[in-house]
């Protein structure tokens, strides 16, 4: 491997390890979705949430002098109780993740979230071994691996969208307005640079193609 391309593999490693920090925050975190219910009286308090993909907080507060009858900002002070999703934790309470999320949907987006980590150590795993063995063929394993674990993170995002979305729809819930927080915004971008990170590291990994036409492939540079 030349030196111009040692250069683009290791800038395009930097964006790949940015997108594992940000996924590794979007998976630990909870504030994937704020929810607001209806507030009938401006003076009283009202209880906002946001939730991530193992828990839900929830936080009594009084609403700010927007116009809309909907309970928040969430940054307004207030009472805060966080509990784990009750088929995450059996034994902690929850009554409020019985009535406002489905338990389809937080399973599937944390499996999903799982397989994506899973992806990136593998991943990681074979481009640590392609520089410290010298073998640079592990890098094309490695791309696939982190542009799978892209992937994963998109459909996780995919499900928690569709499951805010029927959450607010829903007769049985108080919820009226949603909006998305920094966690969501985390993974949107995880999925961004690992994935793409993933296709242009395999790009860049791939043997090198001849450049005229009586060049045949044996004649490219042997890999290590």
């Amino acid at each position: 491997m030349s030196q111009t391309e040692a250069l683009k593999v290791r800038l395009t490693l930097l964006c790949v390890l940015a997108g594992i920090v940000l996924a590794l925050v979007a998976v630990v975190t909870d504030h994937w979705a704020v929810l607001s219910p209806h507030v009938e009286h401006r003076n009283a308090s009202c209880q906002a949430a946001h939730f991530g993909l193992w828990r839900i907080c929830t936080k009594r507060i009084v609403p700010g002098d927007g116009t809309d009858r909907s309970c928040g900002p969430i940054t307004l002070p207030g009472e805060k109780n966080c509990s784990y999703f009750r088929h995450f934790n059996p034994g902690e309470s929850s009554e409020i993740f019985e009535v406002t999320t489905q338990k389809e949907y937080s399973i599937s987006a944390a499996a999903i979230a799982i397989f994506s980590l899973g992806f990136v150590i593998v991943g990681t795993a074979c481009a640590l071994l392609s520089f410290r063995k010298k073998r640079d063929y592990l890098l094309r394993p490695a791309a696939m691996f982190f542009a799978f674990a892209g992937l994963c993170i998109f459909v996780s995002v995919e499900v928690t969208r569709q499951s805010v979305k029927r959450m607010v729809d829903s007769e049985d819930t108080v919820w009226i307005k949603y909006y998305y927080s920094w966690s969501f915004a985390c993974a949107c971008a995880a999925f961004v640079l690992l994935f793409l990170g993933g296709l242009a590291l395999l790009l860049f990994s791939l043997p090198r193609m001849p450049r005229n036409p009586w060049e045949s492939c044996m004649d490219a540079e042997p890999e290590h």
